[in-house]
C-alpha cells in the first residue's frame, strides 16, 4: 500500500519577478496581491512504497525560524528522518522544485546534499540546461554539486523505468526538459506531473498557461492524463494546489 504525505512549505504569491512571497491563506487579502500574480502552494511529496522512501521534488529550500530546512522539518513531523529518503525524483529544476537539493553545513559553511543517503534522479538534458542558465529560475551551483556528488542518476532516454516500478517520460511542455513520473504498486497507480499537472482545476479545464514553454502541449497532455487516469483510477499529486494536494479518480 503506497502511503502519500504532502509536505507543504506554504502558499506563495509569485509574479514576473519570480520571487516567491509568502501568503497567509487565513489572514492575507487575496485582492491585495500584485496584478497578474499567481497564488500557489509549494508542496513536495513523500511517498512510501514497499521498496523506498521517495521524495518528489524538493521545494524552495527555505529554512524555518530555527534554521532547519523546512523540508527536513516537514519530513520529521511525519516521522521520517531525512536520512531515510532513498530516492529523490525531480520533475525539473526550477528553483521552487529544486531549492532543497542542497543546504549549507552550519559548521563548514559548505553546501552538501540535503538527502545524503538518497539517489537523485534527474533528466540529463535538464541538468545541463540548468547549469547553463543560472539566474532567476535556476541555481547552477546546486546542480554542479549534484552532478559531482556520485548520488545522481542522469536519465538519458526519453522514457524509461527505475527499479522496475517507477516510470518516467520526457514531456517537455512546462519547460523544455520537464519529465513526469508514474509509480505502480499492485493495483495502485500514482502520477506526479510536476508543473504540467500542478493543480486540480487545470486538469478539469482547458487551460493554456503563458508561463509554460509549450502551453498548448501542456493543456493537451493534461487532458490525456486526466482521461487515462479516470480509466485506470490514478492518484494525482498536485504540487501547486492550495486546496487539494492529491486525488484518486
Amino acid at each position: 500500500m503506497i502511503k502519500i504525505f504532502p509536505l507543504s512549505e506554504g502558499a506563495f504569491s509569485i509574479d514576473s519577478t519570480k520571487i516567491f512571497v509568502p501568503f497567509n491563506k487565513q489572514g492575507d487579502d487575496i485582492q491585495q496581491r500584485p496584478v497578474g500574480s499567481l497564488l500557489v502552494e509549494v508542496q513536495p511529496f513523500c511517498v512510501v512504497t514497499d521498496k523506498d522512501v521517495l521524495l518528489f521534488d524538493t521545494g524552495l529550500g527555505f529554512t524555518n525560524p530555527n534554521g532547519v530546512l523546512q523540508l527536513h522539518q516537514n519530513l520529521m513531523d511525519i516521522g521520517v528522518q531525512p536520512t531515510a529518503v532513498t530516492k529523490v525524483l525531480l520533475s525539473h529544476l526550477h528553483k521552487d522544485h529544486s531549492g532543497g537539493i542542497a543546504l549549507k553545513n552550519e559548521i563548514t559553511r559548505q553546501s552538501v546534499l540535503s538527502f545524503p543517503n538518497a539517489t537523485y534522479y534527474v533528466f540529463e538534458k535538464e541538468l545541463e540546461y540548468g547549469m547553463e542558465h543560472n539566474g532567476k529560475s535556476y541555481v547552477a551551483d546546486d546542480f554542479m554539486l549534484l552532478k559531482n556528488s556520485g548520488n545522481e542518476v542522469l536519465l538519458e532516454a526519453e522514457e524509461g523505468t527505475i527499479d522496475g516500478y517507477i516510470q518516467y517520460a520526457h514531456s517537455g511542455a512546462h519547460s523544455k526538459y520537464h519529465i513526469v513520473f508514474w509509480i505502480q504498486e499492485g493495483s495502485q497507480i500514482l502520477f506526479f506531473g510536476g508543473d504540467e499537472a500542478p493543480q486540480l482545476q487545470q486538469m478539469k479545464n482547458k487551460f493554456i498557461a503563458k508561463y509554460d514553454f509549450n502551453g498548448k502541449k501542456a493543456m493537451e497532455l493534461r487532458q490525456q492524463w486526466w482521461q487515462k487516469g479516470a480509466e485506470q483510477h490514478w492518484t494525482f499529486l498536485f504540487y501547486h494546489d492550495i486546496k487539494t494536494p492529491n486525488i484518486t479518480l
